[in-house]
């Protein structure tokens, strides 16, 4: 075994979790759920839900695990897949500016599933295990990014935070452990992220894949199954990547989204946001809107879209969204927000440039500006701005626990929702069972 492999042992096996860290996690976790619970009844969540108890059941009750806001059992695998895919098809989950991508949206499933049969887990003991997931998947992210030539979707990276938090929870040896690694990165999905941008679908981030795989790769490696090395941890070239861990928590830099849409797109949206509050605009007062952004940005689809994939995957939709309503929530990416005439108007008067100093900024920063034109001839201009949600521009309290309520309280109702809301507080009190809070999430809504 290599010395960069001990060093992810010795980090899994027993970190000294800050309680920064640990209260980050706590947060992430129920805004991710919040995430699942506005994503409950979208088609794909459905057929991945419906997916995993026909063609993923366990062999027997021990092995089960609950389906996320649904009520029925899959085997453990199987259920973090829905999951994932569930909340992947919502996209207002968080992610880690570095990777270009979303490590909660794998590992929280992950949590949920392989702490099914564990009544007595601590809360303090899960939150330890999704810090891990965090630290492994943001560095595993890293270095896939430097060693390849294109950009793989989260799915080829957080199958490797997934198996390590698999491992951690199933008190898996130091040999298992490097297994389930070697595992998750062979099998991970080396999907392209920019053929999805090209033409949005179900497949989103390839979380769903990720979370399937890694799970699978956990599994089977404590079961004595072997797997090559990962590269990505344990290659000369990826070394750089892992030197900060325990050091550095990156679990702290994830951001948390105002909106379920692509965070390519965040950046305008805020502008946008800024300039009309700050002005006092109304929807009728604006004639053009002119965005400057980055590639990827500009990239993200440009029409009315026709299903919940390409909302989500938009900038002109999500602007000419925000532009007539003020806000963009997750009954703008389905149902009749996709056949909305007074926003389809709107797209064709807005316009997208790249500029290069955008750019040069990605992907640390998602910046973009905003020239607003009115009908009476006034002009404002939003200036450079980064999209919010980050460290260097958090969301209040106020504003996440305002986003988890719209879009969970329609799912789940007020009364729930406020008790899930009320456990990222509780999970962080000595004594709490993680199995309190799973008790929310898992039976049917």
């Amino acid at each position: 075994m290599t010395a960069q492999f001990d060093t992810v042992y010795r980090f899994v096996s027993a970190p000294d979790v800050p309680e920064t860290a640990r209260r980050r996690a706590a947060l992430l976790l129920i805004d991710t759920l919040g995430v699942g619970a506005g994503a409950t009844a979208l088609r794909p969540s459905r057929i991945a839900r419906d997916f995993a108890v026909d063609f993923h059941a366990a062999g027997s009750p021990d092995l089960a695990a609950p389906l996320l806001f649904d009520g029925r059992f899959a085997a453990v695998p199987g259920a973090a897949f829905a999951a994932a895919t569930q909340i992947d098809n919502l996209d207002g989950h968080d992610g880690f500016n570095p990777v270009k991508g979303h490590i909660g949206c794998a590992v929280v499933p992950a949590l949920l599933a392989f702490s099914a049969k564990m009544p007595d887990l601590a809360a303090c003991d899960a939150l330890d295990a999704l810090v891990i997931a965090y630290e492994v998947g943001a560095r595993a992210g890293l270095a896939l990014h430097a060693t390849v030539s294109d950009y793989h979707t989260s799915g080829a990276w957080n199958a490797l935070a997934v198996a390590a938090l698999g491992c951690r929870l199933r008190g898996a040896s130091k040999a298992q452990l490097r297994e389930a690694l070697g595992i998750a990165e062979y099998h991970g999905p080396r999907s392209q992220m920019m053929r999805e941008i090209a033409h949005p679908t179900m497949l989103h981030d390839g979380s769903g894949m990720g979370a399937l795989t890694g799970s699978m790769a956990a599994l089977l490696a404590l079961r004595g199954f072997e797997g090559a090395p990962a590269i990505t941890v344990e290659a000369a070239e990826a070394a750089p990547f892992w030197q900060d861990l325990g050091a550095r928590w990156t679990i702290d830099e994830n951001y948390i989204k105002p909106y379920p849409i692509c965070r390519w797109a965040h950046a305008p949206l805020d502008a946008l946001d800024a300039l009309m509050r700050q002005n006092n605009l109304a929807h009728g007062d604006i004639d053009t809107l002119r965005i400057g952004t980055f590639t990827e940005s500009a990239a993200l689809y440009a029409d009315m879209p026709t299903t919940t994939g390409q909302a989500q995957y938009s900038l002109h939709f999500a602007m000419a969204t925000l532009w007539r309503y003020g806000h963009v929530g997750p009954e703008h990416i389905a149902g009749t927000g996709l056949t909305d005439v007074e926003v389809a108007r709107l797209i064709p008067r807005i316009s997208v440039r790249v500029e290069a100093r955008h750019n040069a900024r990605f992907p640390m920063y998602r910046t973009a500006d905003v020239t607003v034109l009115c009908k009476d001839g006034r002009r404002f201009e939003s200036g450079d701005t980064h999209a919010r949600g980050g460290l260097d521009a958090p969301l209040s309290e106020e504003e996440v626990a305002r986003k988890f309520h719209n879009f969970a309280g329609p799912t789940l109702g007020h009364d729930r929702a406020a008790s899930i809301w009320a456990m990222r507080e509780k999970l962080l009190e000595p004594g709490t069972r993680f199995a309190e809070l799973a008790a929310l999430v898992t039976p049917a809504p």
